[in-house]
């Protein structure tokens, strides 16, 4: 029989470093969930991207039990690496602080296509284009479709 689900905790995490401070300690500790499971897993899970923000959804049942997924790395901090910037602009329609190509759109797009809600690279390149716009970034380069 399957076990009663009691809720969901989103949290963002650096892979293979989550520990029991907060944010983690207080969004696990106040649904009564072993802090140190977590933390023992996910960092077990993610050693292979050391550093890297991972978003993560826990499922937490009546019973106290937890099952979580890793998603993939949120789109601005790909789109941040990949133009070589800190921060996004403050003004985006008015001040530009760099640029990514429709190349690095594309590989951004298909790391992220599991976790977007389209069918085609072309639609997730569109979605990964407009974040970057919306961040100040601009996407130079002969649009590819």
């Amino acid at each position: 029989m399957a076990k009663e689900i009691a809720g969901y905790v989103k949290l963002q995490c650096k892979g293979g470093a989550a520990n029991p401070s907060p944010p983690i300690g207080p969004a696990l500790g106040s649904k009564g969930l072993n802090i140190m499971e977590f933390c023992k897993q996910f960092n077990a899970r993610t050693q292979d991207k050391p550093g890297v923000i991972l978003p993560v959804l826990i499922t937490y049942y009546k019973d106290k039990s937890f099952d979580f997924v890793v998603k993939t790395p949120p789109a601005p901090i790909l789109l941040l690496e990949a133009a070589k910037v800190k921060l996004g602009s403050a003004q985006p329609n008015l001040k530009k602080v760099g640029s990514v190509t429709w190349d690095q759109v594309r590989t951004i797009a298909e790391t992220k296509m599991p976790d977007l809600n389209c069918f085609t690279i072309e639609s997730a390149m569109s979605m990964v284009a407009g974040t970057a716009r919306s961040m100040g970034l601009n996407v130079t380069g002969e649009k590819p479709f």
